[in-house]
């Protein structure tokens, strides 16, 4: 199996690794979910970690109580703000020369954009669109924002994005029609996180 087939079953069948993870690793699970979020945030070149998916699900486990939702909602939201303020100290400090070979130009391009229409807010409402998600702290580095202001944006959409979609799965997880279509579930978050990015992206092919 490809590295990109490998990646998209993980993505898609979250709820199934996420359980071999837990039974495999116990208490370790945490670290990994951790590094996970921080790397999908973090390193501008692996936006192709799961994000919102992976929230959801983890926030049924621990409606299960499989894990513990208070232990995850600390760690994660430390996982998002740091993996953000990784990626601003990555753009802002000449990271173009390390990373530039592996960004895909027309994702900085369509970030500058978003960035142009949205202002400094761009960086929480980012957080709900993948790849954007990863970008933008990067290339906010580059563009010298303001880090105080940054780092409002920062926590602001870390507290929204995490707690939105872990205590969404929390909340919700013990529903019989969620256990019952979860399967389907993880794939309409899939799905509607993406329609942004792609409204965006044949808005910019239309006006070219």
């Amino acid at each position: 199996m490809s590295l990109i087939a490998t990646l998209l079953d993980f993505v898609l069948h979250i709820d199934t690794h996420l359980a071999d993870i837990i039974s495999t690793y116990g208490t370790l699970t945490y670290a990994i979910l951790f590094a996970i979020i921080f790397g999908e945030t973090g390193l501008v070149i692996a936006p192709f970690l799961p994000g919102d998916s992976l929230l959801f699900v983890t926030g049924v486990f621990a409606a299960q109580g499989t894990l513990n939702i208070w232990i995850l909602a600390s760690l994660l939201f430390i996982a998002a703000i740091l993996g953000d303020a990784t990626n601003y100290a990555l753009g802002h400090n000449g990271g173009t020369k390390i990373f530039g070979k592996f960004i895909r130009q027309e994702h900085i391009k369509k970030t500058e954009n978003f960035f142009a229409k949205h202002g400094a807010k761009a960086i929480v409402l980012a957080r709900f669109m993948p790849i954007i998600r990863t970008v933008a702290p990067f290339v906010a580095g580059i563009g010298s924002m303001n880090y105080r202001t940054f780092l409002i944006y920062n926590i602001t959409g870390a507290f929204c994005w995490v707690g939105f979609f872990l205590f969404g799965g929390y909340f919700f997880g013990n529903i019989p029609f969620v256990q019952d279509n979860l399967a389907h579930i993880i794939y309409a978050i899939v799905i509607i996180s993406i329609i942004p990015a792609l409204v965006e992206y044949l808005r910019h092919k239309r006006n070219n």
